[in-house]
């Protein structure tokens, strides 16, 4: 028996809203106890001193297993969005998806919902759950065909799978960059406007209402957007939703003069629906932050801004700048570690998120006050494509343990 005892430290338990003096015993990779723990003889000891005890985060709809930036950010499981090569379309790559992070980072396969992401053809849906699937994805961007997203919709709530969506009109978008707005004008950037996004959100809630079927939007961006996701929460719709610091941070003035980092999937908005993403985190329509992990080499950052690809390496940052959210009042401690570890995990039925005796141990000490700046030439991830380069910014992980293992 492995037994691990993590003191000194201030344990957050999103569970309880506590966030309380102590330490975590950990034994055979599970937490055994927490708060004021007896020393068991022949643990191994790990000061905490100066610490926050947490949660690992679970990051949701990353695009690439980036192994030394899950570890930088404190992502200790990560579901992976089908967007790969090839699609993850069958039950063999999910799979091979299941066993890449092993055993340091626990990466959860998400299924496609259309071969090859086509939009057209329902993939083996029931294949890829079996073979270890947890969620089915429309990928980056949304199924046209209405009548193809209401059967994918069925189908995946008849095996108990939440359904990811993109949220943008595609023909509204096709062909666009930017948001409409003074920006995009004054650029010359293609620019679609922002209720592209409540356009989709309107269709695929409806779909999702007359299914029954539980429907998680993996970003929403507008104040449009946010108003429809409160009124069918109202109605009891079974629908959840996801953001990115850089939605709750930048507003499309960060794109001039042509800031290829800043190019993003959604688009970034107007100050007013910042201002509305913001809110909405503090009144919990927002059920979860992501990273939107999506690193992007020089050969796609370095060209004109219409004609670079948008992303962005958030996995290294995600806690850092959430974690201004808390020194901004708008949520508390307990309640980001809900957004970035426990309601993912419950929400696609993960193991981790959780600081209850018994669960697996998938923890992260976090100095909360510790300073430095994001520099995207020296980011862990495979690209530095942050358009936060040169922010100062404060927190950072000091470590991870992964079922029990300091790594």
């Amino acid at each position: 028996m492995t037994i691990l005892a993590i003191l000194n430290g201030r344990v957050v338990d999103p569970a309880t809203g506590s966030v309380s003096a102590g330490g975590v015993l950990i034994r055979d990779g599970r937490i055994a106890e927490v708060g004021m723990i007896d020393m068991p003889t022949g643990a191994e000891t790990l000061d905490a001193r100066g610490s926050l005890i947490a949660p690992g985060i679970v990051d949701i709809g990353c695009f690439a297993i980036d192994m030394p930036a899950f570890a930088a950010g404190g992502i200790t499981r990560t579901a992976l969005m089908p967007d790969q090569s090839p699609p993850i379309d069958d039950g063999a790559l999910v799979q091979r998806a299941l066993a890449a992070g092993k055993p340091a980072l626990w990466v959860h396969p998400i299924a496609a919902a259309t071969h090859g992401l086509n939009g057209t053809e329902l993939a083996e849906i029931g294949l890829m759950a079996a073979a270890g699937a947890v969620a089915v994805a429309t990928g980056r961007t949304r199924i046209a065909d209405a009548r193809v997203m209401h059967r994918v919709l069925g189908y995946a709530a008849a095996l108990g799978l939440v359904t990811i969506v993109h949220a943008e009109d595609e023909a509204m978008v096709r062909g666009t960059v930017a948001t409409d707005g003074e920006t995009a004008t004054r650029l010359g950037l293609p620019s679609a406007p922002a209720m592209s996004e409540a356009m989709a959100v309107a269709r695929d809630l409806m779909l999702a209402e007359d299914t029954g079927a539980p429907i998680h939007f993996r970003q929403l961006t507008t104040a449009a957007a946010f108003d429809l996701v409160r009124a069918a929460k109202a109605r009891g719709v079974p629908v959840t939703c996801g953001i990115t610091p850089a939605h709750l941070y930048l507003s499309d003035a960060e794109i001039g003069p042509f800031r290829t980092f800043a190019r993003l999937s959604p688009p970034l908005r107007c100050e007013a629906d910042r201002q509305a993403a913001r809110q909405a985190v503090a009144d919990g329509t927002v059920d979860m932050l992501c990273s939107g992990h999506d690193p992007r080499g020089s050969e796609a950052k370095r060209l004109p801004f219409a004609e670079s690809e948008p992303g962005m390496a958030g996995a290294e940052t995600l806690l850092t700048l959430s974690l201004g959210l808390v020194r901004d009042g708008l949520i508390t401690l307990p309640r980001l570690f809900h957004l970035l570890s426990t309601g993912p995990a419950r929400r696609f039925d993960l193991p981790g998120g959780s600081m209850a005796p018994g669960a697996e141990a998938d923890l992260i000490l976090v100095d909360e006050h510790a300073p430095w700046r994001i520099r995207a030439d020296a980011m862990a991830a495979t690209a530095g494509n942050t358009p936060f380069d040169g922010l100062p910014v404060q927190g950072r992980v000091r470590t991870v343990i992964k079922g029990g293992r300091v790594l």
